[in-house]
């Protein structure tokens, strides 16, 4: 799917303008603001051969809902996307699978977060359940700093039947549960796994826990006693990162 969107913020604007230049259509900046993070997106600006515009802080407050700045462009965006039945394919072919299933994450910035984050981690999809998710809008766009356009988000209609599927391809399913008597760091995760993580607050759904393989937690030695969704999601999936890593030495 391709269609128009806009992208707002220093680092979401710098990424596109180094990563996908080619989808920029217009850009605007500040007028009269001139400092080292503006100079440098012009510069890309210039090199993709993309002209800046100048536009006045209230016409530029006016476009866009959120902080934007200085400067915001608007892009053709172009989103990796597959459908359930192409990533239940890529489970029955991929013998090293690593996705990350978001159960009912609804804050935009908390999803596009989970996005740049499963993008570093080499994440192969995002799966969220088609009625319980936060939008892919500019918030989200803006948080995830490009990786949009790199990893694939999943949208299914039914995540329980979905993660069912999931198994009988091997993948091997594990959820995030504050009360789970095992932490991260006491399991080891297989090649071909599905990270689960639950909504801010309220946690998985229990149809969605029903169909884990396993329940693990990650172990809190201070005064909070849960992290931000986001937190947690980073910390999870490096320790696969971690142990795919040592067993590849």
């Amino acid at each position: 799917m391709s269609n128009t969107d806009k992208i707002f913020g220093l680092h979401a604007v710098e990424s596109v303008l180094a990563r996908n230049p080619q989808n920029v259509i217009q850009l605007f900046l500040l007028k009269n603001r001139k400092d080292k993070a503006l100079t440098n997106i012009e510069d890309l600006a210039k090199r993709a051969g993309i002209k800046c515009q100048s536009m006045d802080r209230k016409k530029m407050d006016d476009r866009v809902h959120g902080n934007h700045q200085g400067v915001i462009a608007e892009v053709k965006i172009a989103d990796a996307l597959l459908n359930e039945s192409q990533l239940l394919e890529l489970a029955e072919n991929k013998e090293n699978l690593f996705l990350l299933v978001l159960d009912g994450v609804t804050d935009p910035h908390n999803l596009g977060a989970c996005i740049r984050t499963a993008d570093a981690a080499g994440v192969d999809a995002i799966v969220v359940p088609k009625d319980r998710s936060a939008s892919m809008n500019a918030t989200v766009r803006k948080v995830a700093c490009g990786a949009a356009e790199n990893v694939p988000l999943v949208k299914v209609t039914n995540l329980a039947r979905f993660l069912k599927q999931l198994k009988d391809e091997y993948v091997w399913i594990v959820g995030t549960a504050g009360e789970a008597e095992n932490h991260i760091y006491q399991t080891k995760f297989p090649k071909k796994l599905a990270l689960v993580m639950g909504a801010e607050g309220a946690g998985m759904r229990r149809l969605t826990r029903d169909n884990c393989d396993e329940l693990i937690k990650i172990p809190m030695n201070g005064s909070v006693s849960s992290l931000n969704v986001s937190v947690a999601t980073g910390v999870c999936l490096f320790e696969y990162v971690r142990q795919q890593s040592l067993m590849a030495e």
